[in-house]
């Protein structure tokens, strides 16, 4: 591989913790579909021309977001829970969108390159470095709308839910006969509360 590319992974690996297979797929998922959509300075000139969405909750994504810069704090980076190895590449500017996808027959290639390999993600990080883009990759053009509410900028409205009283940004509530709630107070919550802080309790009344 490029000196770029081991630059990159180099970078990646420190965000991420350590070096595996992930990390050398994102990041030439990420230098692809850079490429593909014309975005050549993703962390400079053209950073405020790039949103990606990514379908996974894994290493690759950490390599993702070392190479392009994008960030859900920055809300530049989607992530939709698909489970799938992909991500998508969107250049603001001109619209363009490509979704570039891990081959799953690549994990096959791998052990056909490295049977030796006790450790089967040895084997696929090597495979991974050396397979060309064709090989590793499928990539389709696609169409992407991000809506207003979704994109980097302040937050277009703040909420209070008739329920808990919390304030809920950027039209993520929900109205249940009439009455905008949280989706925790629509039934759609992560968490159920066992216990709260009373000080802290007394002091939001207060304020």
């Amino acid at each position: 591989m490029d000196k770029q590319f081991e630059s990159l992974l180099e970078e990646s690996v420190r965000l991420h913790g350590h070096l595996c297979a992930g990390q050398v797929l994102g990041v030439r998922m990420s230098l692809l579909g850079l490429r593909e959509i014309g975005i050549s300075d993703p962390k400079g000139a053209d950073r405020k021309q790039i949103i990606v969405v990514v379908e996974m909750d894994r290493c690759a994504t950490d390599a993702v977001q070392s190479v392009t810069g994008c960030s859900l704090g920055k809300r530049t980076m989607k992530f939709k829970d698909y489970g799938k190895m992909a991500a998508t590449f969107i250049n603001l500017g001109t619209g363009k969108a490509v979704r570039v996808l891990a081959r799953e027959d690549s994990r096959i290639r791998a052990k056909e390159r490295f049977p030796e390999h006790e450790n089967k993600y040895a084997g696929q990080l090597q495979t991974y470095r050396g397979l060309s883009d064709r090989e590793l990759f499928d990539v389709m053009e696609v169409a992407v709308h991000i809506a207003p509410e979704d994109m980097p900028g302040r937050p277009l409205s703040r909420i209070a839910c008739s329920g808990c009283g919390e304030q809920v940004q950027d039209g993520r509530e929900v109205y249940l006969s009439g009455s905008a709630c949280c989706r925790t107070c629509a039934g759609e919550g992560y968490y159920m509360v066992i216990s709260s802080d009373p000080a802290a309790v007394r002091y939001a009344k207060k304020t």
